[in-house]
C-alpha cells in the first residue's frame, strides 16, 4: 500500500498559484496571459518541488492540482497553452516533471473540482465539464498522470435517468480524455454499488473511497467493495494502471452529526486491514497534508501487528 499526497502542502514552503477571473479580467488580453503565463511557469517548477519532496519522503503519490492551469477553460478567460508567452519553458518544465516522476516511481493524478457533472441536465453544465476534462487530460498526458478522476453527479430525482446520461455523455470526450477516466463513489448519492455496473459495463476502473462508502452505506462491505474495486482496474488491461483509493477520518467522529468532514489525520483504525498488504495508492485526504501521512507511515511503521491492531479496533460500528 502506498500513501498519496493530495494537492498542497501544511508545512512546506511548495506554494501552487491560482487567480481569479475578476482580477484577470481588469487586465489587457496581453497581460492577461502574461500574467496566466507566470503563474504557470510558477506552478511546473512546485511540481517538480512536490514530486521530489514525495520522493524524498517515501510518498507513493501525488494528486496535482486541478488549476494547475489557472483558468484554462473559463468562458471569458481560458486560452490555449501556445498563447502563452512563456510556453516552451512551461511544456520544458512539465516533461522534466514527467521523468522525474518516472524516475522516483511517484504516480501523478488529477481530480477535477466538484462542478465538472457529467450527468447534468444543463447543457451548459456538461459543455463546462467536458472542456475540464479535455484540459486536465491534457495537462495529464504532458507529464504522466494516468488518472482523472470523477464522481457520478447529481441524481436530478431519478438515478437511473442520470446515470444513464453520464454514460451517454462519457461517450463524447477524446479517447485521450476517456482513456484516463476514473469514476469514484460519493458520500451522499452514489455509492459503490450504484457504480460499479457502470464501471464494469463502460471499462472505466472504481477509485474506491472508503470514506464515502462508511458515510453512505450498501450491500456491500468493505472487504467486498474493495475486491469489487480492484476488479474494475484488472479489467483495464491496455493500460494495466495500479489501482487508485481514498481514505479520510471523520472530524468529529462516525457517531456525531455530518461524518463527512474531513480530520486533519488518519486515525489507524480506519484503514481496512485488507488494504495494508495490497499492491494499491492510497490517497490520504485529511487537512493536515503531509503532516497526517508523515504520521501515519509512522504508524504502519512502527506497528508490527498492524492488521491486527486495525482489526482490533474494527468492532466499533460506522
Amino acid at each position: 500500500m502506498r500513501l498519496g499526497l493530495c494537492c498542497q502542502f501544511a508545512n512546506e514552503p511548495i506554494k501552487f498559484k491560482i487567480t481569479t477571473a475578476l482580477a484577470c479580467k481588469k487586465l489587457s488580453r496581453e497581460a492577461r496571459l502574461a500574467k496566466i503565463s507566470a503563474l504557470c511557469v510558477n506552478n511546473a517548477q512546485s511540481l517538480e518541488q512536490a514530486i521530489l519532496y514525495c520522493e524524498n519522503h517515501h510518498i507513493g503519490a501525488f494528486r496535482v492540482l486541478s488549476q494547475l492551469w489557472p483558468l484554462k477553460t473559463h468562458p471569458e478567460c481560458g486560452y490555449q497553452l501556445a498563447e502563452l508567452p512563456e510556453v516552451e519553458q512551461i511544456v520544458a518544465q512539465l516533461l522534466k516533471c514527467r521523468e522525474l516522476a518516472r524516475q522516483s516511481h511517484v504516480r501523478l493524478s488529477f481530480h477535477p473540482d466538484q462542478y465538472v457533472v457529467l450527468n447534468s441536465p444543463r447543457d451548459e453544465v456538461v459543455a463546462s465539464s467536458l472542456a475540464e476534462l479535455e484540459y486536465q487530460s491534457e495537462a495529464a498526458e504532458l507529464i504522466g498522470a494516468d488518472v482523472v478522476n470523477i464522481h457520478g453527479g447529481g441524481a436530478y430525482g431519478d438515478k437511473p435517468d442520470a446515470l444513464a446520461r453520464f454514460r451517454q455523455n462519457l461517450q463524447r470526450l477524446s479517447p485521450r480524455a476517456r482513456a484516463l477516466i476514473t469514476l469514484e463513489n460519493d458520500d451522499k448519492i452514489y455509492s459503490p454499488a450504484d457504480l460499479l455496473p457502470i464501471c464494469e459495463a463502460e471499462q472505466i476502473p472504481l477509485c474506491y473511497d472508503v470514506h464515502h462508502h462508511r458515510c453512505l452505506r450498501d450491500e456491500l462491505s468493505v472487504e467486498e467493495a474493495t475486491t469489487s474495486a480492484i476488479q474494475t482496474w484488472a479489467a483495464d488491461r491496455q493500460q494495466a494502471r495500479e489501482p487508485l483509493f481514498h481514505i479520510s477520518s471523520p472530524l468529529n467522529g462516525w457517531h456525531n452529526p455530518q461524518p463527512q468532514l474531513h480530520h486533519d489525520y488518519i486515525d489507524p483504525a480506519d484503514v481496512p486491514s485488507t488494504w495494508l498488504h495490497l499492491p494499491i495508492a492510497v490517497d490520504i485526504e485529511a487537512k493536515a497534508k503531509e503532516l497526517a501521512i508523515n504520521k501515519l507511515q509512522a504508524w504502519l511503521a512502527t506497528s508490527a501487528i498492524a492488521g491486527e491492531v486495525v482489526s482490533s479496533k474494527r468492532a466499533r460500528t460506522y
